[in-house]
């Protein structure tokens, strides 16, 4: 049958390593509001793939049905409007390994609903790509989008330096941050060298930048520009900060190469609070009491692991 669901539906798949896990699960909850179980999951949330660094692709659902048999009947509705076409079997579903689908059924599925569409199919440089895929005992068809992982260019910087956020952690921390970004208002108050801000940017997000270090700011906005972004980076501390915000990202100073004392750091996460309604807070360790001091509630949490290395990621409100 034809999908009429007052939501349109979305069909994603997902993929992560194990020290992923927990970073993973916590940017999904933000951006689809509830818990993610499976690595294919449906939603009537339309997220733009590309800006996670775990979603790998989305079919926007035209069709449903129990049967294969029905996509098939109903794909030969499909009007490419003189474009080519291709179709794409989505290994990703939660098939038990008694029903899994090997390679060569795949391809005759795609090749058969190729078939009943009215156009030219071009496996190597299609103008319009579809997906087909099975979950939870029914079939979709629809429209299908695959990640560009965009970020990968932005991890090689101008400017570096050791301890600074990876691209990937950056980009899952903004995902949690502003995960709806229409006329939200972000601020980076301790951005260092603007991994954050970078990807925010490139994301379409309304965001600016303050770090007390000079160097540290003047990194920020080469790195910026690098990318051809365009933001604001002052230079100052956060308690001089006057404006409000809708959400800040705070990568706390880790006393790793400057000494910051807890005083310091319970005086960022007040002046945080009192520039911004909701923040992300990234430290090397739980801070809990401090947030709760600064006024705050955790109200979702993960930790990203690196090796040996591990951040807290806590998203306050």
């Amino acid at each position: 049958m034809q999908n009429n669901q007052e939501q349109p539906l979305y069909i994603y798949t997902y993929a992560c390593t194990g020290d992923e896990e927990s970073l993973c699960g916590m940017e999904l909850r933000c951006l689809f509001g509830r818990e993610i179980p499976a690595a294919i999951f449906g939603s009537g949330t339309q997220v733009e793939v590309s800006r996670s660094p775990f979603i790998k692709e989305r079919i926007d659902v035209m069709y449903s049905g129990d049967r294969l048999e029905d996509i098939y009947k109903q794909t030969e509705q499909v009007e490419v409007e003189g474009q080519t076409f291709k179709v794409i079997f989505v290994k990703t579903n939660d098939l038990s390994p008694e029903e899994k689908i090997e390679y060569d059924e795949r391809r005759a599925i795609e090749r058969e609903i190729g078939l009943r569409i009215e156009g030219e199919a071009d496996v190597n440089h299609p103008e319009r790509v579809y997906g087909i895929v099975t979950l939870g005992g029914r079939w979709y068809f629809g429209v299908y989008h695959k990640n560009k992982a965009t970020w990968f260019r932005q991890m090689n910087k101008p400017r570096s330096y050791s301890i600074a956020l990876s691209t990937r952690v950056a980009r899952a921390a903004v995902n949690m941050a502003v995960p709806h970004p229409e006329g939200v208002r972000a601020i980076d108050p301790c951005c260092g060298i603007g991994t954050v801000m970078v990807e925010a940017l490139s994301m379409g997000i309304d965001i600016v930048g303050r770090d007390i270090n000079p160097q540290i700011a003047a990194g920020a906005r080469t790195n910026i520009a690098h990318f051809g972004f365009t933001s604001v980076v002052t230079l100052g501390d956060i308690a001089d900060i006057q404006e409000h915000y809708d959400v800040a990202i705070v990568d706390m100073p880790y006393n790793l190469y400057s000494r910051i004392t807890p005083e310091e750091q319970l005086a960022i996460l007040v002046h945080t609070r009192r520039i911004a309604d909701r923040a992300v807070i990234v430290a090397i360790e739980a801070v809990d009491e401090m947030i709760a001091e600064a006024g705050f509630a955790i109200i979702d949490r993960c930790v990203a692991k690196k090796g040996a290395f591990s951040r807290h990621l806590m998203l306050c409100e």
